[in-house]
């Protein structure tokens, strides 16, 4: 059993990144800076959450980024620690725009 904590192993990251890859150029730009900030140290719990958004529409994701819709708009089942957990984090400014 793998804690939720835990850190995701190299070959579960593997899965994931390629599970992330969008239609929407916007989302990809938004989920590469993710990986680029937090894959070293992503947990099993933040990508269970990750998985979650990627069930989305590319529409759908685009608006909760960009803050247009919260995720009760979107799909109120989507209200979970770790669904906003990484929700934030993706939405976490870059250093350069500091």
């Amino acid at each position: 059993m793998v804690l939720p904590d835990a850190l995701l192993d190299e070959r579960s990251l593997s899965k994931l990144k390629w599970r992330c890859r969008r239609g929407l150029l916007e989302n990809d730009l938004f989920i590469q800076r993710f990986f680029h900030r937090f894959e070293a140290k992503l947990t099993v719990k933040q990508a269970q959450g990750l998985n979650v958004l990627m069930d989305l529409s590319d529409s759908d994701l685009l608006d909760l980024h960009l803050g247009r819709k919260t995720l009760v708009q979107v799909d109120p089942s989507l209200v979970q620690e770790d669904v906003r957990e990484v929700l934030s984090m993706l939405r976490e400014p870059s250093e350069r725009s500091i």
